[in-house]
């Protein structure tokens, strides 16, 4: 086990985003905004306010947003500055001189086979793993897993509990309660499955890995999808090495498909402060319209 704490971080974000087309046909599905800010940026400010210092993302083919995004843009700052736009200068400059690298997918293989080009990023550290699909609204879930981790010396995997009847869309932990409330022994992984789940609590998006996975990672063999699965290496790496579960009790947004980015996008807005105090009355006399609507049907 190692003893370093976690201070690198890698979000996967090379996905091809088929499920956002037409519009990710010419845009990075991680760009696509919650209100007015890109979906990656709520993982990248999750994972500097847990405290890590080197953040890789892995991109690929036509993600040029992404790294654009997160670096300067002379003309517009230029222009917000010479017509004292403070506020919006601070927007723009806030994403910009983070220490982020960036190494690409060649080819769409699979989340595991995306893990794996952190590799040499990684070298013999403990490193987060940030899914970019996952959005969390609540306690910073990444710096609970650190915590956890410098607690316990053992990869951890962040789940949330799921209706029983969703399950079957989700990658599903077989768990062990412990002393600790909240954390569990993994005991197995299951794929969406579609008969028995063996409990609702899914994973989340969140994990801390060891750098023993790029071993497996290495060695394995794509699974029926043609793809390297990362759900795979950890049942393979579960053979030699405990696994904890982390129950995140917090709000978490699954901003993969339209549906859960607009459930995202309704939240938010409730909570921001130039927005809510319109979008509030409005989400009311919609949702009445509705049941009024409904009422005659």
């Amino acid at each position: 086990m190692s003893n370093y704490k976690v201070k690198k971080a890698v979000i996967p974000a090379a996905g091809l985003g088929t499920r956002f087309l037409p519009a990710t046909k010419a845009i990075a599905k991680e760009i696509l905004p919650i209100i007015d800010k890109p979906a990656i940026q709520f993982i990248v400010e999750e994972a500097l306010a847990a405290g890590i210092e080197d953040i890789l993302i892995i991109t690929g083919k036509g993600k040029q947003e992404i790294e654009d995004h997160f670096d300067a843009n002379f003309t517009l700052e230029q222009n917000l500055k010479a017509k004292g736009k403070d506020k919006l200068l601070k927007l723009a400059t806030e994403t910009s001189n983070l220490n982020i690298h960036y190494t690409r997918q060649d080819h769409p293989r699979g989340l595991g086979d995306a893990v794996r080009h952190a590799k040499a990023f990684i070298g013999n550290d403990p490193f987060l793993l940030l899914l970019g699909d996952d959005i969390i609204r609540g306690d910073n879930l990444s710096q609970r897993i650190i915590e956890l981790y410098e607690e316990y010396n053992q990869t951890i995997i962040a789940g949330v509990r799921v209706d029983p009847d969703q399950t079957k869309n989700y990658g599903i932990l077989d768990i062990q309660a412990t002393q600790k409330p909240q954390v569990y022994q993994i005991l197995d992984m299951v794929e969406k499955p579609q008969d028995h789940a063996p409990s609702n609590l899914a994973a989340a998006g969140r994990y801390i890995l060891e750098p023993q996975i790029f071993e497996i990672l290495d060695t394995l063999e794509p699974g029926t999808t043609g793809e390297v699965e990362l759900t795979d290496a950890l049942i393979e790496f579960q053979k030699s090495h405990p696994l904890l579960a982390y129950e995140y009790e917090g709000e978490w947004f699954e901003v993969g498909d339209a549906k859960g980015m607009l459930k995202a996008a309704i939240i938010f807005a409730l909570d921001h402060p130039e927005i809510k105090n319109e979008f509030i009355p409005y989400i009311k006399q919609v949702a009445k319209k509705f049941e009024t609507h409904n009422e005659k049907d």
